[in-house]
């Protein structure tokens, strides 16, 4: 029997059972990527296809796909797609908020991040960028006090408005990092973020991959709640 890899919605294969194996162990095939067994339609964690392979110790290294010592929290699991859909409708502030619960679970599997604190620090600019804008519009100024104030706070809004997009990027960078250690040390999937992904689309992209990892944990029997 063959499987067919797919990864980031590209397919790639078919490999014989002793392939993925060793592709496993080589890194090239993630445990994170799904795999479709030949005449069947259904896709399923590469972990699990792994499960059911008898693999030889020197082919696929055992902490490759061992479970971890500690049972951690399961990450945040709502789907990538409604989080977006959420997003959208509240104008931005489900995401902002979907942010935080991101970094509160990191904080706790990985208590060392920084993540965390960078997220607060650029909360807090948010909401200061948030009331400058809303001050302008419902305490419009004279003509004269005007002329003496709207440069200086033209000039320091945007410099607010600066400090929050440099970290939101400085944020989603650390989170990267802490993710990948953790799911390349105490839960051990070899999770790989691209830093165009990161950059771009930041929550949406790990909550994507949150997604998958759970699959894994629930076919492992892995699962934990909060």
């Amino acid at each position: 029997m063959t499987y067919t890899i797919s990864r980031d919605g590209q397919e790639f294969g078919p490999y014989s059972l002793s392939d993925v194996q060793r592709y496993v162990g080589t890194g090239n095939i993630l445990l994170t990527d799904l795999a479709r067994a030949e005449g069947t339609t259904e896709w399923l964690p590469v972990a699990q296809v792994v499960g059911t392979i008898a693999v030889a110790p020197a082919a696929v290294p055992t902490a490759a796909y061992a479970a971890p010592t500690t049972q951690y929290p399961d990450p945040p699991n709502l789907h990538w797609a409604l989080v977006l859909l959420i997003g959208i409708f509240t104008c931005g502030l489900f995401m902002i908020i979907w942010d935080l619960i991101q970094a509160l679970w990191i904080k706790k599997v990985q208590p060392d991040t920084k993540a965390l604190t960078y997220y607060l620090i650029f909360l807090g600019f948010w909401i200061l960028n948030l009331v400058c804008s809303f001050g302008r519009i419902a305490f419009p100024m004279s003509y004269r006090l005007a002329n003496h104030v709207a440069a200086p706070l033209a000039g320091l809004s945007l410099l607010v408005s600066l400090a929050v997009l440099v970290l939101m990027i400085v944020y989603r960078f650390v989170m990267r990092s802490s993710l990948e250690r953790h799911f390349n040390t105490a839960e051990p999937v070899g999770l790989t973020l691209g830093p165009i992904m990161t950059f771009f689309f930041g929550d949406l992209y790990f909550q994507y991959h949150f997604n998958r990892i759970n699959e894994i944990k629930r076919a492992a029997g892995l699962t934990r709640p909060y």
